[in-house]
């Protein structure tokens, strides 16, 4: 498998989390992690955006066909082994990052929030991380 973090910070520890998880599921080729342009930070809040790009494995398979309705031959024809459906219901089953908050043919959608408060401070800050899932290749939403 082939996990691209270079266009990544590394925060969001649902992200880290998410991304290792997605590192076990069978049928991913490749993985790309970036940060996205709506991340910002305020005094009283924090909102980390984080877009994965994932690449299914292929399978390839045989089929019979015909050529002008007569010659037989073969012809190969290559699937995607996962489509975001059934990612979905994969992580659907991990208990650490459960069902999207949105999701469609195209994106799965998760959306954490977290009250942090440091042992220096007397005010915390509220942390807010997004993460969309996307097919990678496919093209880009309008």
């Amino acid at each position: 498998m082939n996990v691209d973090t270079s266009r990544w910070s590394g925060e969001g520890e649902f992200t880290t989390v998410l991304v290792d998880r997605l590192q076990q599921v069978a049928g991913i080729a490749a993985i790309r992690v970036e940060d996205a342009p709506a991340s910002r930070a305020e005094s009283d809040y924090n909102f980390l955006s984080n877009e994965v790009y994932v690449t299914f494995d292929v399978v390839v398979r045989h089929e019979r066909i015909r050529h002008f309705g007569v010659f037989p031959g073969t012809r190969t024809v290559n699937d995607k082994a996962m489509t975001m459906a059934t990612l979905e219901r994969a992580l659907n089953d991990l208990p650490e990052i459960g069902a999207p908050d949105y999701a469609d043919a195209a994106m799965l959608q998760y959306l954490r929030t977290e009250r942090i408060i440091p042992p220096y401070q007397t005010r915390g800050y509220k942390l807010v991380e997004l993460v969309r899932i996307y097919e990678a290749g496919t093209t880009p939403r309008s």
